[in-house]
């Protein structure tokens, strides 16, 4: 893994260049059609499961091990490529800014969930 404080290291691309790139890429084979809302909710909704089977059965202890065996480790950055790749699709599909939302959303809950008090239950 790459020092993120490093200058001389690669950056990795922005969410813009990576949204370009996955529009390109099924533009490229003609995927648009299928790439409606509900076809791309589906897909993510698949590849998170792929994620969360990883984890079945696994213990909380070894979950928070997941990264040191590089097979599984494989397995996870996959699969999380995979989620990101169709939620950016999702989003460009319907014109939704995913940062932005992800900001309004965390603003709310700030408000909703005051630091310092306990849990509702």
């Amino acid at each position: 893994m790459t020092d993120p404080h490093d200058d001389d290291a690669p950056r990795p691309p922005g969410l813009t260049e990576l949204r370009h790139r996955l529009a390109a890429f099924a533009a490229a084979r003609d995927w648009q059609p299928y790439h409606t809302p509900k076809n791309l909710a589906a897909a993510l909704s698949v590849e998170a499961s792929e994620l969360l089977e990883i984890f079945q059965w696994l213990t909380p202890e070894e979950s928070a091990r997941v990264m040191d065996d590089p097979g599984t480790a494989h397995r996870v950055t996959d699969e999380v490529a995979d989620v990101l790749a169709y939620l950016l699709q999702f989003c460009e599909v319907l014109g939704v800014d995913p940062l932005a939302a992800l900001g309004a959303k965390i603003d709310r809950n700030e408000l909703r969930f005051p630091a310092g008090k306990p849990p509702r239950t």
